[in-house]
């Protein structure tokens, strides 16, 4: 009797930790965007879609069809074109284990005990969810021997004619449209370029930044397509407070602001953006950088049934070679971009 009293017990507990995991399951993509303002932006937008197959299939327009001033009889063209194309994403796969070995189960026997160990237990794994997602979007998805993630180091590089990204090899001439473009402060700074004072200095500061990115956003805009997004390191962000004085701050209280996130708006060249500061303690963010992001032509695209879901179904799993419970948080996708035209990258290589 007393085996089967343990073995009952021991159910119920694997249910305590099932039943836990599903009541927060639903709020981990929230959690999880809500710790990274471009994944914040994109779930705004209504850009984290699904997918299904093998592989993320993105369509991109190649070429477009020229329209034709005509009198009379004049012949109409209508010539054969290319128009579209498609690029291959693979998704990847991510896990964060809950674990509880059974000597902390019965060391906290009792629902009210062991539901506050499934707590402390819970909130370490959304932790580590946060932090492994938050380095996968700055990355370039070579870690973990390319299972990771492939983020904005490869999606936005700093050399932007070289690597293969999407299936795309960027370094042939005939794949120009699919390069984003960097620009360094230090190539800008006391240039005659259009648009740009004569005496810039040779870094970004608060004097500089203004009319360095008032001409990148400019250069990187056509219409109403163009960064609506500007992430900054600590050392941008920090030019860009002190280029405005308390006056002519905008801080922006809505949806980043909101969030949490310690964000300003950019006005300038005609365009609108959002500006948040991301860097800090433990932070992937690349120092002395700006990504200037048109998240309209990005995507979170991932399976449906694998958005932050239980990996195991029912009760969890007890591994064959420990006294344990266990169980998974999984996710499976990728980070995929329809347009690179619009996306940019500012830097200072030698501040």
């Amino acid at each position: 009797m007393a085996v089967l009293a343990n073995l009952q017990a021991d159910v119920h507990y694997h249910q305590v930790l099932s039943m836990a995991l599903e009541d927060r399951s639903s709020s981990y993509e929230d959690l999880v965007s809500n710790n990274n303002a471009m994944l914040a932006v994109l779930r705004r937008k209504g850009l984290w879609r699904t997918y299904s197959g093998p592989r993320i299939r993105q369509t991109l327009q190649i070429n477009k069809q020229d329209a034709q001033w005509y009198s009379g009889y004049d012949q109409l063209l209508n010539p054969a074109l290319d128009l579209f194309n498609d690029v291959f994403y693979s998704p990847k796969m991510v896990v964060v284990p809950v674990i509880l070995s059974m000597q902390e189960i019965l060391n906290n026997e009792g629902d009210a005990q062991i539901i506050d160990t499934l707590e402390a237990y819970m909130d370490a794994a959304e932790r580590s969810l946060e932090d492994t997602m938050d380095a996968a979007i700055y990355s370039n998805g070579t870690a973990f021997g390319g299972k990771q993630l492939t983020g904005l180091a490869a999606a936005i590089p700093i050399l932007v004619a070289t690597g293969t990204y999407a299936g795309i090899d960027r370094t042939q001439a005939n794949s120009a449209i699919w390069r984003t473009t960097t620009y360094d402060a230090q190539a800008l700074a006391g240039t005659t370029l259009p648009g740009l004072p004569a005496a810039l200095g040779t870094a970004v500061t608060s004097t500089s930044i203004r009319p360095m990115l008032n001409y990148v956003m400019t250069k990187q805009s056509r219409g109403k397509q163009y960064a609506d997004l500007l992430i900054m390191s600590p050392e941008h962000y920090a030019a860009y407070d002190a280029a405005t004085v308390a006056i002519q701050r905008i801080n922006n209280e809505t949806s980043l602001g909101k969030l949490g996130f310690t964000s300003l708006e950019y006005i300038g060249g005609g365009k609108r953006a959002e500006i948040v500061l991301d860097g800090g303690i433990g932070s992937n963010m690349p120092n002395d950088t700006t990504f200037g992001l048109n998240t309209d032509t990005l995507r979170i695209r991932y399976n449906p049934n694998r958005n932050f879901d239980r990996l195991f179904k029912g009760e969890g799993q007890m591994p064959i070679d420990k006294d344990a419970i266990a169980q998974f948080i999984g996710w499976m996708g990728e980070l995929t971009m329809t347009n690179p035209m619009f996306n940019w990258r500012f830097t200072d290589t030698t501040p």
